[in-house]
Order: C-alpha cells, then structure tokens, then sequence
C-alpha cells in the first residue's frame, strides 16, 4: 500500500545517480524480475546478489567485467559442498524422463508464487501439452509475457501447476481416485516425501555451491559476506579474494569524547540499565509516514529533500491493531508516563554529543561484522554516548 508518488523504477542494465551514490540494475537470473544491485559511491563498491542463480553469461556483463568489488553480498542458500546441485536444464531432463516413465499417468508439479517458469514452458513443448493453471495464475503468466502454453481450462491438458504446499499425501489419494497421477515438487531443499508417487527434482532457482565458486573465482571481491542467516561461509571463498584493501573501513570503536567534572560524577555509579531506561524516556517514535494513496495523486520531479507529511488517520485507513498512528499513539503514552517530554520533529543530535562518521560507519557495517565485537563494547559504546547527552 505504497502510494505509486514515492516509487521510482529503475531500468535494468542503467546506471541510476542518486544524491552521491551510483546504483545499477543488474539481471540475477532468479525468478521473473529479480536483480541483483551494484552501489558505487565513496564508500567504494558493493554487489548485493539478493537470490540469485549464477551463470557463466554473467562473465560478460561490462559492469562487472574487471570491476573491483570491495564486498560481495552473496546468496549462500546452497552453500554446502555435500549438496550436489545439477544445472536448471540438467534438472528438467530429469523431469521430463520421470514422466515418460509414467506414460499413463497425469503429471502435477507444485510451484510458488513465482519462479519455476521456464520449467513449465519447457514441459510443455517437450509432450506437446497445455498447462494447466489457476485463473490468477494464468493472468500472471500473460503479464510476464510468456509462451503461450498456459490455460485456466480444466482437462485441456495433463499437466497442471498447483501451489506446492497443495502436494500432499491426502491430496495425491485424491487426485489417483480420479486418474492415476505423479506429483514432481522441483526444488533444492530437502523434502519430506508422504507419498510414493510424490518425486523431487532438484531444481533450484539458486546457484549450487560449485557456482558459486565459480562466482567469487572469477569476481575476485575483497570479502564476502552470506546474506542467509545461519549458514556462514567464507571460509570456502578465502583462497578467491582479492588481497587489495577495501574501501569500506571496517566498524571501529570511536575514541569517547572528554567529559567534565559534573558528568563523571553524575555517571558515577549508574548501571547500564538505567542509562538504557533514560535513553528510552528521550526517545521518540520516528520513522517515515506516508499519505494514503487518495490523497498523494503527483509523482514529484526530485526526491531529493522531499518533506515527509504527517499521516492523518481515516476510518478507511486505520486498524486498532495494524495502523501506525495507533502504535505510535501507545507509545507516546507508555512514554508521557514515565515522564518523557514529547518531542515532535526534534532536532538531530549534536556533533557535540554523537561521534562525526559514527553513524555512517556503524549502518554500513555488515551484521556479522559488528557480532564480531563483544556485547561488553557495545554495551560501553552506548553507556558513552548516553553519559554524553547529559
């Protein structure tokens, strides 16, 4: 419910300047419509994959080509030696060998919302059938402009994508009550099979570990740093780095700024946890407030500078417990209780008061980084800054 007046789109394959910083739009090769982002600008040169699946043609992109990468956010789903990963075609060989095996048999293959695309259009030129989809479905594969093999008609084809959480046990009984059916459940993942005649397939819309690999092989960043949670993985690409120093400065601990007489003996004593609750007590509920989309109708020529207005709530808009006036309205309560002074539209802190590039330096540092540093220096970190607002 974003109002289309703050949505600027960008072009694949442009390089777009925005204030200071360059971003480009580069195809990954996922789902329909995924990208991966390259940021140039003084803090050097990030690629951020978001889900993607490598292949060699990414070899040939000039943007990439000899560019020098200072970190590389990488899509480390499948990043595990252990797990062989066949390539998309590979994968659909496989399928459709399956499904000669079962001549007799109709075929359904579960799917989400997106991706596996190519898959089905694949199937069905190979066996010369339609494929038959949800309404809504269909209407999505128009939008994406694929080949037209798709049909919301039920019995024109014997092949039919569903929502894979419709593969089953319970549904399988009934679908072989009807005509002798095989579900294929295309994907990377494990999968809890309930049903003889329910088959994975491993195809992935992410890359396998031996392209990834080839990836960092071939890119050369100065680190690389996972951007699913859990499963840590650079000690698998260290051989491939770049030995040039990065751009980006690493997150370090600025020096404390000197204090007078009076505010070491105010601090004196104090525990960590009433600096936390003052702290509190000075906050105020920030954040970016949209217009509902009646009344923001112009795309404004230049975001840049462009003054947030202040949401005002309408019945048509506003849930008890969804809305953010609500939310931020209980939170200016729970705060004019403890005796907090309501702010609205404060000043930003001081440079006195807040360390010059302390902020820049602590948002571009990547998570794994700042876990790196111990709970106790964050803990002094944030007692510091605390101590100096007093």
């Amino acid at each position: 419910q974003v109002p289309m007046c703050w949505i600027r789109p960008l072009e694949v394959g442009q390089s777009h300047v925005l204030d200071e910083v360059t971003v480009t739009l580069l195809d990954s090769n996922h789902c329909p419509g995924s990208v991966m982002f390259l940021f140039e600008g003084a803090f050097g040169t990030i690629l951020y994959t978001g889900d993607f699946r490598y292949t060699s043609s990414m070899q040939g992109e000039p943007l990439l080509r000899g560019r020098r990468i200072d970190r590389l956010y990488l899509d480390n789903t499948h990043c595990r030696p252990q797990l062989a990963l066949p390539s998309r075609q590979l994968a659909t060989l496989q399928a459709a060998r399956l499904i000669r095996a079962h001549p007799r048999h109709h075929v359904v293959i579960g799917v989400y919302t997106l991706g596996k695309e190519t898959l089905l259009v694949d199937l069905a030129l190979e066996f010369s059938t339609w494929v038959v989809v949800s309404p809504w479905r269909l209407e999505q594969m128009r939008l994406l402009e694929l080949p037209d093999v798709f049909t919301a008609q039920e019995g024109a084809g014997w092949i039919r994508a569903v929502d894979v959480a419709e593969i089953r046990w319970d549904t399988v009984v009934r679908w072989n009550s009807l005509h002798p059916t095989i579900a294929i459940v295309p994907t990377g993942r494990p999968v809890k099979v309930t049903h003889p005649n329910i088959h994975p397939i491993p195809y992935s819309d992410h890359s396998s570990f031996a392209e990834l690999q080839e990836f960092v092989r071939w890119l050369k960043p100065c680190s690389v740093i996972p951007i699913v949670k859990g499963s840590e993985c650079q000690d698998y690409f260290q051989e491939y780095l770049s030995s040039a120093p990065q751009v980006l400065p690493d997150f370090k601990a600025p020096k404390p700024l000197p204090e007078s007489e009076q505010q070491q003996s105010q601090r004196k004593g104090q525990k960590p946890t009433c600096l936390w609750k003052r702290g509190l007590r000075r906050s105020v509920p920030r954040g970016v407030v949209f217009e509902s989309p009646e009344k923001c109708t112009e795309k404004p020529e230049t975001f840049t500078g462009v003054q947030v207005p202040q949401q005002n709530c309408e019945p048509a808009f506003c849930s008890k417990e969804g809305c953010t006036c609500h939310r931020q309205e209980k939170e200016r309560e729970g705060l004019e209780a403890a005796g907090a002074a309501i702010v609205v539209g404060s000043a930003p802190v001081s440079k006195e008061l807040f360390p010059t590039g302390f902020a820049e330096q602590y948002l571009l540092t990547p998570l794994n980084v700042l876990k790196q540093s111990s709970s106790r220096m964050f803990d002094r970190l944030v007692q510091d800054f605390f101590g100096r607002g007093e």
